[in-house]
């Protein structure tokens, strides 16, 4: 009888960091591809809900797009010059997380990345969400199936992350290019025409209900500051780049900047030279499409790109909340799990978890964009605020050559985003952000319990301290379960024979002829250990080992439990073997205090 089957690792690899090797690094292109699309993708929706929220003071109203727009871009150009400093001070990663703990304490790093956690999950929701939309505008019979459409290419994305960074980032190349061709050609061409060519969905009329105030502005600037979200992801995941990395991240940053402030410049002058206004059925963005490029095939593909780019855009989150998971982890912060990595460089734990909660949180709101966006945004202008604060104490504390000029940068960012955090609050706290400022609280407090568990833990091992000497025991046992006289019962009392002074066959038997024939063939052998059978009338064979190890411990004598395990060659006979050495270890840690071990047993099939 065997026990169970072990798990085969005869090659282990051992895997890089991300970033280390130049196989598994990314390029300063391929960084853009992986960890810019989000920030890239929110022309999508950017604009257009700039012009939503407009639109509610009349179509006139419209024409302060184009101002509204140039303050988003000076905030935009602020965040970048601000996180390539970020980047240079923490080469580790984490950006708002590492920057807090490292310069404005404990709490702040907790506010940081509770933020950046609620951002990162509402970054992969609002991307498939505004896909589905962009995909509806062109096929309009697939709009009243968003959620299947949202959770098809969340569990495509997921995959696609899952076999590691490098493989994924070249995956998004090509998207990411026909992306950025496919919008600087609408901006082009329309900018060259006249007119629009064309005009698609349905009309709707615009009713005005608020005058064109302070409020009415301060509304659509916190709209459009969604657009700015995704600037933090490269200064988070700092370490996926090959060397040197902070160079090519910073690199990436600018190339980020610069594309996002000419996209959503050159469409907001679109927009307020046409004067776009919300329709039905489709986005503003396909209206600025069909108005460069006509109703031909030009407009169906440039819609399938931006979808295709939407859904890609969620894997900024899966480049950035990972590692910043896997930096939680390493603080004691989140559970350790998600600071493991597989063979391939990537976090899977961090990436199922932010899979999940996507999942349930399109699946709460039925993947409606509109109202994932008064969510969106609050999160990571907390993050910004608190990586351009705690850079400005950095370079108070550290005085480099040039300080100065650093901290008038970062200061100004912080004053700047700090001002648009409160009028994101302020503007959106019934329309939906109240749930991230609830959000926020509890995942501090989380962090702040796990933290203060593995302190306890700690505490109790005497972590950091010198213990006492080892005890040292005598008349050690060693009690090997088996089932019949075998080349695996030699195996595994020849490994017990080199561990303990003492060695104990123990075989379980409810059948009193097996029992004698087992007894006969022991006595034939003669392998010079004792053999005590067990009778269990109920032919169970676990709970009758762990009743006679806990009556071997009982005294207080070391004993070890070494569990002989059959280990095919090839995994398609897994199956085929039973799992009850599996099952007696575990069970066994559950009840007593003894050491366990498993020994495979490799067969030649």
């Amino acid at each position: 009888m065997a026990y169970g089957l072990a798990r085969r690792e005869l090659r282990p690899r051992v895997p890089l960091r991300p970033g280390e090797g130049g196989r598994h690094g990314l390029t300063s292109l391929q960084g853009l591809a992986a960890l810019s699309l989000d920030a890239l993708s929110s022309v999508a929706y950017g604009p257009e809900a700039i012009v939503l929220a407009l639109v509610v003071a009349g179509t006139g109203a419209l024409t302060a797009t184009l101002p509204i727009t140039l303050a988003i871009t000076f905030l935009l150009a602020a965040l970048v010059v601000s996180y390539g400093q970020v980047i240079a001070v923490h080469p580790d990663g984490g950006g708002a997380y590492a920057v807090a703990k490292a310069d404005l304490g404990g709490t702040a790093s907790l506010l940081a990345a509770a933020s950046l956690v609620v951002d990162y999950v509402l970054t992969v929701a609002v991307s498939l969400a505004a896909g589905a939309d962009a995909l509806a505008s062109a096929f309009p019979s697939l709009g009243h199936d968003k959620p299947l459409v949202c959770l098809i290419g969340l569990a495509l994305l997921t995959a696609v992350k899952l076999r590691g960074i490098a493989e994924s980032a070249r995956v998004l190349m090509l998207p990411t290019l026909l992306f950025i061709v496919s919008i600087l050609g609408v901006i082009l061409l329309g900018l060259l025409r006249s007119h629009p060519v064309a005009v698609v969905g349905t009309d709707q009329p615009v009713h005005a209900t608020e005058a064109l105030g302070a409020l009415v502005i301060l509304k659509a600037f916190s709209s459009g500051c969604s657009a700015l979200t995704g600037v933090e992801a490269i200064a988070n995941a700092v370490p996926t780049f090959r060397p040197p990395s902070v160079k090519r991240a910073q690199r990436t940053e600018l190339m980020l900047g610069g594309l996002l402030g000419i996209m959503l410049i050159g469409l907001a002058v679109l927009i307020h030279r046409d004067h776009v206004a919300p329709r039905g059925g489709v986005t503003v963005l396909a209206q600025l499409t069909a108005g460069a490029y006509g109703t031909g095939w030009p407009y169906y593909v440039t819609n399938l790109v931006v979808t295709l780019v939407l859904g890609l855009a969620a894997n900024t989150s899966f480049g950035g909340l990972p590692v910043l998971m896997s930096l939680l982890a390493r603080d004691h912060r989140l559970p350790h799990l998600f600071g493991l990595r597989a063979e391939r460089p990537v976090y899977r734990y961090g990436v199922v978890a932010l899979a999940l909660l996507a999942a349930l949180l399109l699946v709460a709101t039925d993947a409606d964009t509109h109202r994932l966006l008064p969510l969106f945004a609050i999160g990571v202008f907390i993050g910004f605020t608190l990586s351009q604060a705690g850079l400005v104490r950095h370079w108070a504390t550290q005085r480099p050559p040039g300080w100065k000029h650093r901290a008038l940068i970062n200061g100004t960012g912080a004053l700047l985003t700090t001002l648009a955090g409160v009028i994101l609050l302020f503007t959106k706290f019934l329309g939906g952000a109240w749930v991230v400022v609830l959000a926020v609280p509890l995942l501090m407090l989380l962090f702040a319990r796990i933290e203060r568990y593995y302190t306890a833990v700690g505490r109790e091992l005497g972590l950091g301290r010198t213990p006492q000497p080892p005890a040292r025991h005598t008349g050690s046992l060693v009690i090997v379960p088996i089932g019949e006289v075998s080349e695996l019962a030699r195996h595994a009392l020849g490994s017990a024979l080199a561990l303990g002074d003492e060695v104990v066959a123990v075989a379980v038997h409810a059948d009193p002829v097996r029992s004698r024939a087992l007894e006969e063939a022991w006595e034939r052998w003669n392998p010079g250990v004792r053999l005590d059978i067990v009778n269990s009338p109920h032919h169970s064979l676990v709970q009758p080992i762990v009743d006679y190890v806990q009556r071997a411990a009982a005294d207080g004598r070391q004993v070890a439990v070494l569990i002989p395990e059959v280990e095919p060659k090839h995994r398609r006979y897994e199956i085929l073997q039973n799992q009850r050495g599996l099952l007696l270890a575990t069970v066994l840690r559950a009840r007593t205090d003894v050491v366990v071990c498993l020994l495979p047993y490799r067969l030649k099939l």
